[in-house]
This record gives C-alpha cells, structure tokens and sequence, in this order.
C-alpha cells in the first residue's frame, strides 16, 4: 500500500455530532498514586516506541515499534464476515479460527495493518501466539507481514490453511501467558467493586439518548464512572460519549456492568491525553457487543472468563484483554474492513495488588532478535521474502504455505454472508462500507484553562477513505 497523504475528507453528513472531551491544556501530569494493568501491560514495550501520542490511524510510514501486547484472548478468537486486521502482538490462549463470508477479502492480517497507528512489533519476533489450533479457511490467508514488517505465527495445537510469512510449532506457546488470565479477572473485578459493593464514584454518567455525558469531580486523579445501562441511543441506535470535568493527567475508568452490555457509537477518536488513559472495564458480562460506524477509543478489559465479545466497530484503538473469547466480524449486509489498532494504556488504576493470585512481573516475552533501526520503514506495494531469521526455536519451525487437516470451527454465534470487496493484494479492505466514511477526526473539545474559564471549539468530523493495495 502505498504513502498516500491526505487521506482525510469531511464526513457526508454534515449534522454528524462529533465527540466532546474536556482535556486541560498544558503540562500532563503524572500520578503516582495507584498501580498499572497487571504484569506489565498497557504501555509501549520495546526500544524503539514511538514518541508520544501515536498518530491517528493513518497508512504512512511506522511510527515506531512496541512488542508489549495489544490483544490478549483467554478463550478462542474468531474472524468472521470481512474483519480485517488485528494490528499489534496478539496472543491468544485458545484456538484461532479464521473464516470469512465468501465475496470478500480472503485475507485477515495480524501483528502489522496497513491502516493504523502504524506501530508494529518487531521483525522476526511472535505477531500471533496461539495456545491451541490456528485454523484458516480453504482458500484464504493469515499474514504476519506487509512491506518490510514481517513477525512470526507460534502456535501450540495444528496448523489448518495458508499462513505467512513463517510458523512455528510450540505445544508451549502460551505457557508464559496463562497466568494473564486470572490475573485480569481479579484486576477487572477489583477495578469495579470493592468488599462486594460498587467502587466509589468520583463522577456521573448520564445517558441523553443521544449522547451519554460523563461528568468528572474536576480534581481527582482518578475518575471513575460506574455504568449500569448500555450506551445506545434510543432503541439501540447510536450516540455519542461527552467527558467533562476531567483534569489533567487524570486516567478515567469506566465501569459497566451487568450480564450483557453494549456500545454502539459513531464516535471518532478521542484526544490521544484522553485515549490512552481510558479504560472501559466489564467485569461481569457473559455478552459484550461493540458496534457502530465510529473509531471507538479507549482500552477496553472483560472480566468473565465465560463471556464472548463481539466486535463489528469499523476501530476499535487501544489495547483489548478479555478473559473471554473474541469475535471479529462485520455486520451482515454491511461494510467491512474492521479493525483493531494498536494503541498504548499508559493510566494509573486502582491498587490492586492484593487481590491478584499471582505476583505480577513484567510481561512475559519470548527471546527477540535485534530490533530494527529506529528509521521510519515507508510500505511497499508486495512484500519481499523476508530473509532475516528470528532465534531458532527448538520447537518445528515451517515456512510460507502451511496447509493441513479441517478447517471451520465455532461460529461463535456470528451471522453468515456479508458484503464487501476483495481488497486484493496483500492487505484486505481497510475502512468502512463502500461509498462513505468513517468518524475518525471531528472533535468538540473544551479547554479547561487554570483559572476555570472554559472555551469550546467544534469542528466537523473527518474520515479515513477505504484504502486498497495500489491506490
């Protein structure tokens, strides 16, 4: 794909409301007062990370590199309809099933994405790991590469379809992230409750049908929100988030509980002080819905380790860690192109040492090759065989191609058929459906200056065009 600058045009509908978030300008201040995500998650991870914020999702040259991990399933993940990519280090403790709708793009990429933050792992280390099998439909491909970016497939069960660049069997592959799975679920139901009742509120979130208004103390270096109610407009269609009240610095956590919870939202991003210190946490829901036609933004964490999530939001930007299974699709009849963007969490969140079951030290990672030079790599059109070696494992190491046994598997309750393109090339439909745009810019943001003055500034919501392989 190449360099294409500009890629931004103003939304069809001119009476889209756009996101408003009340950020205070000036120096970000740091907290001190609470912990991180369990064992070492949420910030970029490596020597080469990008310098802070990342870049909106864009199709330009890497912005850097972070080996940390930006998807952790603790169940199966599964691709369906015309999903697209999963940018960032994936691990999977279950199996991963990839099984697209017919007349769509047969590729699903990982590790790397041709729309994004654009900040990969590094060449030659673990884009994907898999606990159990990694299945890909007859006739369709899984890529850990484009342009010079190329990682590694590791995976613990058999090996079903067309993978590339390079796998490695390792019945261990998952082994050093098992742990992460308690440790989330004890984190995800601590952020939420404390001795079995409601975390203390320090703001307000109200849904106007509309828009749903979280109204922070002002002061508080940690707001935190409990939500009891989905965020949906009236009858379940879409709205919009309003933060306010948030002071610099501040990480928002936003609890939502209940056994089944949805968001449907045409949100674009947030301002990157807010996004990267945003956390949607379900610590109790069995069914997790993520739809609409926005950039939703924010790390999100679900906490049942019985609990499915379903994501059919054109973005999803921030890291994802579910204790459940994942479902990665696109509505039927819809558009495709859906993806996830690797974006940092970098807030301080409650103390919650002692309710994890086990210790919690740095993120587990296999051994890694010697990084890349920091010099930004621009994408070209068809990925060269990557000559590089990562470590030799000790485990089967096989090349390009791998075909054996029977694919299919669960559905995990997605629809069959679809609508789409076939991107073609290397990389599948990037986007949203054809002919319109999706919210990714347009923001109504409020400064909230020292002395308590506030002044607004609104503009129009702006949007990605879908990108193809050559144009």
């Amino acid at each position: 794909m190449r360099n294409t600058p500009g890629i931004r045009k103003r939304a069809a509908t001119a009476s889209a409301v756009v996101v408003g978030a009340a950020v205070v300008v000036g120096a970000m201040g740091t907290f001190g007062f609470a912990d991180p995500l369990p064992d070492g998650l949420g910030p970029c991870k490596g020597s080469h990370c990008p310098v802070v914020p990342y870049p909106d999702p864009n199709n330009g040259s890497l912005a850097g590199r972070d080996n940390n991990i930006n998807v952790f399933v603790g169940g199966d993940f599964l691709v369906r309809q015309a999903a697209a990519e999963a940018e960032g280090k994936v691990v999977v403790l279950g199996k991963f099933d990839q099984h697209k709708a017919t007349g769509v793009s047969q590729v699903y990429n990982v590790g790397v994405a041709g729309v994004g933050s654009r900040v990969p792992p590094d060449n030659g280390t673990d884009f994907l790991t898999t606990g159990q099998d990694v299945v890909v439909a007859a006739g369709q491909r899984l890529l850990a590469e484009e342009g010079s970016v190329f990682g590694v497939v590791r995976h613990g069960g058999t090996l079903t379809g067309t993978v590339r660049p390079r796998t490695v069997h390792d019945p261990d592959a998952a082994a050093p992230y098992a742990r992460l799975k308690p440790n989330l679920a004890a984190a995800s139901h601590c952020y939420a409750y404390v001795d079995g009742k409601p975390r203390h509120a320090t703001g307000t979130a109200r849904n106007n049908g509309n828009e749903t208004l979280f109204t922070g103390d002002g002061k508080s270096p940690l707001q935190v929100f409990n939500v009891d109610f989905d965020l949906t407009g009236p009858s379940g269609r879409a709205q919009g988030f309003l933060f306010t009240g948030i002071p610099a610095g501040a990480t928002v956590l936003v609890n939502l509980t209940g056994d089944v919870r949805e968001i449907n939202t045409y949100m674009g991003m947030l301002p990157a002080a807010l996004r990267d210190r945003l956390l949607w946490n379900f610590p109790d829901a069995e069914t997790v819905r993520l739809r609409g036609s926005g950039q939703f933004s924010g790390s999100v964490l679900v906490g049942n380790g019985d609990s499915t999530t379903t994501v059919t939001l054109p973005g999803l930007n921030g890291r994802f860690f579910t204790v459940g299974s994942l479902v990665h699709t696109s509505v039927v009849g819809g558009g495709g192109g859906q993806e996830i963007h690797a974006y940092p969490f970098n807030g301080d969140l409650p103390g919650c040492r002692g309710e994890e079951p086990t210790p919690t030290p740095p993120t587990p990672e296999p051994p890694t090759p010697t990084p890349d030079p920091p010099t930004p790599e621009p994408p070209t059109p068809e990925p060269p065989t990557p000559t590089p070696e990562p470590p030799t494992p000790s485990p089967t190491d096989s090349e390009g191609t791998n075909t054996g046994g029977a694919s299919g598997g669960n559905d995990g309750g997605s629809d069959s058929g679809g609508h789409g393109s076939d991107g073609g090339g290397e990389l599948p439909d990037t986007g949203t459906p054809s002919g319109t745009t999706m919210v990714i810019g347009g923001i109504a943001v409020t400064l909230v200056a020292a002395g308590g003055a506030t002044l607004a500034v609104t503009r129009k919501p702006k949007g990605l065009r879908r990108l193809r392989k050559g144009h």
